[in-house]
C-alpha cells in the first residue's frame, strides 16, 4: 500500500529518481547554473509533493553528494533550508563516497566480519569443522559478500584486507594452522573471497544481458565491434574512461 501511496512521486521531475521504500534520491548531470536550477526545480516538486500528501521529509536527514573532479559543488535548498553536503553517506547498508572508491565499505565489512568472527572464536567451546564452516557461512561471510556488485574492491590492499577475514576463519579449524592458505581453502571446500566477488559480478552481468536486471545492459556495456571473434555473440567492451573515479565502477 505505501509503494501505491508514492507510485507518483517522480510524475513531474525530470532528474532521475530512484525510490526504495521510504527512501528517495534525486540525482542528475550538473554543468552549469540551469542544470542546478533544473535540479532544485526537482527538488521543490518533491517537497511540494510530500506536503500537499502529508508525507513530509525529514529535511534534517536529507544530504547531497556532488561526485566528479570538476564539480561545481552547488547548494541546494529543501523547505529554504540549505542541505548539508557530505563526502560519505550510508545507502541501504552500503557506504558511498564521493570518489566512489570502495575502501571505506571494505573497512566496514571487514570490521562487522571481524567481530562476529571474535564471537565465534570466544563463544563455541566445540569447534568441529562442520560447527564452524556453518557459523561461517551463515554468519560471517555475508558481511563481505552483501552487494558487492556495487563495492566490489578494486585497490589490491582491500582485497588483501577483506581476504584476511577469511584467512582467519580457515586458521581456526583445528589442524588447519599448519596449513598454506590454499590447502585449507580445498579442505574445506571453500573459494576465495575475490573469486565469489567476480562470480557475483558475472551473475549480474549475465542477468543484464538476459534483460533479468533493472539495469540495462547498454548503460554499462557496449557489444563490441570485432566481428572476427569465436564462440558466443556475447562479446562485451566496456565504456572506455580516462577519469579514475570510472574505475571504481562495476564495469571496470
Amino acid at each position: 500500500m505505501f509503494l501505491i501511496f508514492t507510485n507518483d512521486l517522480d510524475t513531474a521531475v525530470l532528474n532521475w529518481v530512484l525510490k526504495f521504500a521510504d527512501d528517495t534520491k534525486l540525482f542528475g548531470k550538473v554543468q552549469s547554473e540551469s542544470n542546478r536550477r533544473g535540479l532544485q526545480l526537482d527538488l521543490n516538486r518533491l517537497f511540494d509533493w510530500s506536503r500537499e500528501w502529508q508525507m513530509e521529509f525529514n529535511v534534517d536527514k536529507c544530504k547531497v553528494m556532488h561526485i566528479g573532479r570538476t564539480n561545481k559543488n552547488f547548494k541546494y535548498y529543501m523547505d529554504s533550508k540549505e542541505l548539508e553536503a557530505v563526502h560519505e553517506e550510508k545507502d541501504l547498508g552500503v557506504l558511498i563516497t564521493s570518489d566512489l572508491k570502495a575502501s571505506g565499505q571494505s573497512i566496514q565489512a571487514c570490521n562487522k566480519a571481524n567481530r562476529v568472527l571474535g564471537m565465534i572464536h570466544r563463544s563455541i567451546v566445540y569447534k568441529s569443522q562442520k560447527v564452524l564452516l556453518q557459523l561461517y557461512k551463515s554468519l560471517v561471510r555475508p558481511h563481505l559478500e552483501y552487494c558487492t556488485p556495487v563495492w566490489s574492491p578494486s585497490y589490491q590492499k582491500d582485497k588483501a584486507m577483506v581476504e584476511r577475514v577469511q584467512h582467519c576463519f580457515t586458521r581456526m579449524v583445528p589442524g588447519f594452522s599448519q596449513l598454506s592458505y590454499h590447502d585449507r581453502l580445498d579442505r574445506l571446500g571453500l573459494w576465495s573471497l575475490e573469486e565469489r566477488h567476480n562470480r557475483a559480478d558475472l551473475i549480474e552481468v549475465f542477468k543484464m544481458c538476459k534483460g533479468l536486471s533493472g539495469i540495462s545492459m547498454e548503460s554499462v556495456f557496449e557489444f563490441s565491434s570485432n566481428k572476427h571473434l569465436r564462440g558466443h555473440e556475447f562479446k562485451l567492451s566496456k565504456h572506455r574512461s580516462k577519469l579514475e573515479v570510472r574505475h571504481q565502477f562495476f564495469a571496470d
